[in-house]
């Protein structure tokens, strides 16, 4: 196999549903204290979310605490609980070419996240056209910020 033209450099969120999230406030950061750092809501992608954090610099990690805005409608950010976890990617555009020539089918294509970055999905489930997919599991790649690349860099040497 060719070398792939980027690196997944670390965990950038792992994002658990609920249909009300209070009920995972009490346990993530009532019960275990991860301090919440921000919200984000969207109709489009039916999510309201709050967003805390635990790691410290740039491999700290988002522990997104998401509700449907909706749950009758998709995308249904609570079924599964868990429902993806985000991995940085030193080369986003490179990956998303890279892995779709390769089989890997996302669900659509690269867009601004909540985070500010680029980002991209890889379907739970592959099908005819694209056979590799998560799993079972959506895995969301986010385009590393300098601040990561950089210290990642420094670790490695």
């Amino acid at each position: 196999m060719e070398p792939r033209p980027f690196r997944i450099l670390g965990v950038q969120q792992i994002a658990v549903g609920a249909p009300d999230k209070d009920v995972l406030r009490r346990l993530w950061v009532d019960t275990l204290g991860i301090p919440l750092s921000g919200n984000f809501r969207s109709e489009q992608e039916n999510v309201d979310e709050d967003i805390g954090t635990i790691g410290v610099g740039p491999f700290a990690v988002e522990i997104d605490l998401m509700q449907p805005i909706d749950p009758e409608k998709r995308p249904r950010v609570h079924e599964p609980a868990l429902n993806h976890v985000g991995l940085w990617v030193d080369d986003l555009a490179a990956a998303f070419e890279w892995l779709s020539h390769r089989g890997v089918r996302f669900a659509g294509g690269m867009r601004k996240g909540a985070s500010g970055q680029q980002v991209c999905f890889i379907h739970p489930k592959g099908n005819a056209a694209a056979p590799l997919g998560g799993a079972g599991v959506l895995i969301e790649l986010v385009q590393a910020t300098a601040e990561v690349i950089a210290a990642h860099e420094a670790s490695t040497r």
